[in-house]
């Protein structure tokens, strides 16, 4: 197992994306901090883990510094160590350019951006501080999207925020690289989760989907979980300020593709 013997934390590891993660890691050894808002879907998530999984809750608003220093010491009380950090937890909100309101565009950016920029800034003063007393360094995984290169106009400050997640991504890996710590994102494409779940049961809005997708499906929480447990692992070890695509080849395309019928 990749992860064996490793504590990580996963921030909005209770749904979605996040969830598969936290399934992910523990599968591959990890003992696993779930850090959300929602400790009614953290409870669910645990539940539905394998017996024997090392999987706890910490209630967290990654927006809030005071938050996110209660979630490393938590992380450090139970389980007395961090060796890796998925910044995962994201919010959207959909309003056109013209009529966007500054406190929306200002919710966003606080989860997205500022959120993986205090939970990557508290685990890494850990990290150094650990490489310093002699121990292994850890790695950071940020969560990206297609959406950090493309824009979407009625989506201004979760694209805004994506692509502030990749420039944070390669300060981070320069900032971090002598003391061997690692830090790279994953940029996913249309994956079915809750988020994509009302596009995806609407044909003309799939087909809509599917035809900017040249892989002809919408991927599975589970194919990013799979890279973040290969980013976190020591099989990634000379990998650093990358953002790893996983988007059914929609990046490369300048044009739409024809839908399968199913």
């Amino acid at each position: 197992m990749a992860l064996d013997g490793k504590t990580a934390i996963v921030t909005g590891g209770a749904a979605g994306i996040g969830r598969a993660i936290v399934r992910r890691f523990a599968a591959e050894g990890a003992r696993v901090v779930i850090a959300d808002i929602s400790q009614d879907k953290a409870e669910e998530a645990i539940a539905s883990l394998p017996g024997g999984s090392e999987v706890r809750f910490v209630k967290t608003d990654v927006a809030r510094k005071l938050d996110v220093h209660n979630l490393i010491a938590g992380t450090i009380d139970v389980f007395g160590d961090i060796d890796v950090l998925v910044n995962n937890a994201g919010i959207v909100h959909g309003a056109d350019f013209l009529d966007l309101a500054e406190d929306d565009f200002d919710r966003v950016l606080a989860v997205n951006l500022k959120g993986a920029f205090l939970a990557g800034q508290a685990v890494a003063r850990y990290m150094v501080d650990k490489v310093k007393d002699g121990g292994a360094p850890g790695t950071i995984v940020n969560m990206s999207s297609v959406n950090a290169v493309f824009a979407i106009a009625n989506q201004v400050p979760y694209s805004v925020s994506k692509g502030g997640v990749n420039q944070l991504t390669k300060v981070m890996a320069l900032a971090l690289a002598p003391y061997g710590i690692r830090v790279n994102a994953i940029g996913p494409g249309s994956i079915m989760t809750d988020m994509l779940a009302a596009v995806a049961s609407d044909a003309v809005a799939r087909n809509k989907v599917l035809s900017r997708t040249p892989l002809g499906r919408i991927g599975d929480p589970s194919e990013i979980a799979s890279i973040a447990a290969f980013l976190a692992s020591d099989d990634a070890s000379y990998i650093t300020g990358q953002t790893i695509y996983a988007d059914g080849g929609r990046l490369p395309l300048n044009y739409t593709v024809p839908v399968r019928p199913e």
